[in-house]
């Protein structure tokens, strides 16, 4: 039995259906069958083209989706069932990513056993043929005719499974086991390419923890896409009868409320490709009315759950609102419209509900009232609102832009000051990274040149007392980047900076690429997605001085960033303290992070996804913890552990064996705190190097990462030290000692040679000597070879 069936169905719709044909065939999935329902002979000689890897099930032309998804569907082996309408996408890895969630989920719940041991999932079919579940399956233990089990009402076409009344929601089964699993997606338009969606927050939110929909109503929010739900294939069977609809969204939502418990992957495994509605046949009326009797037809499956009824309510008076005011309905259309929609309105409402505030309230009273003429009002009145407000603001800002254009103008026009010098560090949230170091290291060496910080203005409190600064958009700022000798920034200055011919520019970046940079993002969609590279080759053109930390950035730079500059292979400013801390500031780092004496400390420090709105642990950092036990304390560094819901990790910071670091700076007193590094692909394993202290990769999605991201060089094969691609490796790395044996040290000392080449301290005055002081370069500290630096001592030598 497959662990995935992808079910790609519907017509060969403006020729897509090879795409996503294609990307299945570009990234084959080992336990993944596909099986395409194809709707009319282009579809299917598609389709046969992919075979016999491919299952194809022919249909006639004019077979509708749902139709089409109950085929294929009838075909499929798979635990899990995925739904791709055939004019729809999958980026690159994403059924990989959906096959190794699920099995994810069916080891925790401890569905499915291995190799026909007790707990197989058995031959479940459309006949109804059940399988033996394990006893702390969600569905039961289903008959061998497919009626329903011990306790279960299941139709003969189910798999033993609990019939869902629609009243309740499901109630069958063990709590923990998931019947869906939701995806973030990327929307594709005729005009745009994968633009994010805004599920992401409601996903990384909702964290990796299966739960009831009850807990976490506002899922409901999700965009309703089939594609984004992934179901059980036993589930599906259950509820065949009321997912078999053409209404898509429909289907989506009744999927939620028919679940017993979710699970999230806040990853974009899905794309939703948006025909051009002209190239569509036009709606008709009953289209139109569909929208109500969709959300009539979805209010029993919400039963007695007062908050899911509540966003349901509020989901679909939203969605009547929307529409009636945005779709150009005729007039008649529109008034029955309006009187259906105030109707469902009146009946639906929840006891209690109160209206939100604002305009929206309005609009949602007229309806409730059945205004029309009124709403037609208010819709005109509010045009005209909007219209003149919007002229109002655009005249002002024209005003304003001319006012600061006039400013910053004049000051160009003044003589640039040599001893001043602006310094600024990721997009102006404060003192951090080389910049920080080089300032510094500029008071010890060249104290008469002033520095000046640019810091946003909600992070100018969190300065130190008496730092000369500039906020962003005021005419000091502007004031000051003109007339400044020095530029230091570690991204880039906005593109309204002129660069003044007798003006230096120095980037010092901030990390070692191994993913993709600059104009080599043009291949990587995920990557690129926003960024204007011809104003991105007008900002490098400004650079003087590209700074780095090893040959290998250095010839990546010059490719990514391709301009003529001058490298300084001088070494990273901000890696020097691992070179020049003592024992006792080690210990004091730990001390004040609350690290009790004796206790070993991890720190996990996972990059961003470009495939991801949020973070979302990729470890159940609770098992981790528990795993390695009471002598082992987490830092973990990352945007937010679980958004607003509540974090199982609470009781494990209470006890001090996971510590949330993600706003704690500088992130080299971390690195100086840790005995060992835990990281995937993020530029700190570069830096951390420097510190010759055990690094352990958890990889558990490279080949998605190196697909969607790009990468420079294949770490799996040049890591610095043991490589985990699941939580139960990493555990295992730890608990045998293999995170610090022989083979580890090995490979960290080769990946020390190639990657902390010109660290060894003194980074920092090299470039203040090079760029501030104007000293050429044979004057210059040489750089030690590696073999003779001295890091600063591991916490284990410090309290010795």
């Amino acid at each position: 039995m497959p662990q995935l069936s992808v079910i790609v169905y519907g017509p060969n719709a403006q020729g897509h259906l090879t795409e996503v044909l294609d990307s299945l065939d570009a990234h084959p999935v080992p336990d993944t069958e596909v099986i395409v329902a194809a709707v009319g002979d282009w579809a299917r000689e598609t389709a046969e083209a992919h075979a016999p890897e491919t299952i194809v099930v022919p249909l006639p032309d004019g077979t509708g989706d749902a139709e089409a998804r109950a085929a294929g569907a009838a075909r499929a082996r798979g635990r899990w069932l995925h739904f791709v309408h055939a004019k729809d996408g999958l980026p690159a890895g994403s059924s990989r990513l959906i096959a190794e969630r699920t099995a994810e989920l069916d080891a925790a719940d401890g569905v499915y056993g291995t190799n026909g041991a007790a707990g197989v999932h058995g031959a479940d079919d459309v006949h109804g043929t059940g399988g033996v579940h394990s006893a702390a399956g969600a569905y039961g233990t289903a008959a061998a005719d497919g009626t329903g089990g011990v306790g279960d009402t299941g139709s003969a076409s189910n798999t033993g499974s609990t019939s869902n009344t629609g009243s309740t929601g499901n109630t069958g089964g063990a709590d923990r086991t998931v019947d869906v699993l939701l995806l973030d997606h990327v929307t594709t338009t005729w005009r745009t390419a994968a633009t994010p969606s805004r599920d992401g927050r409601l996903l990384a939110g909702a964290g990796r923890t299966p739960l009831a929909l009850d807990d976490a109503s506002g899922l409901l929010r999700l965009t309703p896409l089939l594609g984004t739900r992934v179901l059980r294939a036993a589930f599906w069977r259950a509820h065949e009868e009321r997912l078999t609809t053409d209404d898509e969204p429909g289907a989506a939502h009744a999927a939620l409320l028919l679940a017993g418990r979710v699970a999230c992957l806040n990853q974009a495994a899905y794309d939703n490709r948006v025909l051009r509605p002209e190239s569509l046949p036009p709606l008709v009326a009953a289209d139109r009315f569909a929208l109500i009797d969709r959300y009539e037809s979805l209010f029993p499956l919400a039963g007695d759950r007062r908050a899911t009824r509540a966003v349901l309510y509020d989901l679909m008076v939203r969605d009547l609102v929307r529409t009636f005011a945005r779709e150009d309905m005729p007039d008649a259309v529109a008034r029955e419209f309006f009187r259906r929609a105030s109707l469902a309105a009146v009946r639906r409402r929840p006891e209690g509900h109160r209206r939100p505030a604002g305009l929206e309230g309005v609009r949602h009273a007229l309806l409730e009232e059945g205004a029309y003429t009124r709403y037609r009002a208010f819709q005109a009145a509010n045009r005209a609102r909007r219209a003149a407000r919007k002229t109002v603001r655009t005249r002002r800002r024209q005003v304003g832009a001319k006012v600061r254009d006039h400013q910053y103008r004049r000051a160009l026009s003044r003589p640039v000051d040599p001893n001043l010098a602006v310094f600024t560090a990721y997009w102006d949230r404060g003192i951090s990274c080389n910049p920080a170091a080089i300032a510094a290291k500029l008071a010890e060496l060249a104290p008469h040149i002033r520095p000046v910080w640019v810091v946003g203005k909600d992070n100018a409190a969190l300065l130190p007392p008496g730092t000369d600064h500039v906020i962003p958009g005021t005419r000091r700022y502007w004031d000051t980047l003109a007339g400044a000798k020095y530029l230091v920034n570690n991204v880039n200055f906005p593109n309204a900076v002129v660069k003044r011919p007798d003006a230096i520019h120095v980037q010092t970046h901030h990390g070692t690429p191994l993913k993709r940079m600059g104009l080599d993002q043009m291949d990587h969609p995920a990557a690129a997605k926003g960024m204007d590279f011809a104003a991105l080759l007008a900002r490098i053109d400004k650079w003087d001085y590209s700074i780095s930390a090893n040959s290998h950035s250095t010839r990546m730079w010059e490719r990514a960033y391709p301009a003529r500059y001058t490298s300084l292979d001088h070494g990273y400013p901000r890696n020097d303290v691992f070179y020049s801390a003592t024992a006792a500031d080690v210990l004091a780092a730990r001390e004040r992070l609350g690290i009790a004496p004796g206790r070993t400390a991890v720190l996990y420090a996972p990059t961003h996804r470009d495939y991801e709105a949020g973070f979302t642990p990729r470890l159940d950092l609770a098992a981790l913890a528990d795993r390695l036990g009471e002598d082992t304390v987490l830092l973990v560094r990352a945007h937010y552990f679980y958004g607003g819901t509540a974090s199982p990790l609470t009781g494990l910071r209470r006890s001090g064996r996971i510590i949330d670091v993600s706003s704690y700076d500088p992130v080299e007193e971390l690195c100086l705190a840790a005995d060992a590094l835990v990281t995937d692909y993020s530029s700190i394993m570069f830096d951390y190097a420097n510190l010759d202290r055990p690094i352990v990769i958890h990889a558990d999605d490279w080949e998605t990462y190196r697909t969607t991201r790009g990468v420079y060089f294949d770490l799996m094969a040049e890591a610095p030290g043991k490589v985990a691609r699941t939580q139960e490796e990493l555990a295992e790395i730890f608990l045998s000692g293999a995170w610090r044996d022989e083979g580890a040290a090995k490979a960290r000392a080769a990946f020390r040679r190639r990657f902390c080449e010109y660290d060894d301290g003194r980074a920092a005055e090299r470039v203040v000597r090079r760029v501030f002081l104007g000293e050429s370069e044979d004057a210059l500290p040489p750089v030690l070879p590696v073999e003779d630096r001295t890091p600063a001592p591991a916490p284990e030598e410090a309290s010795a």
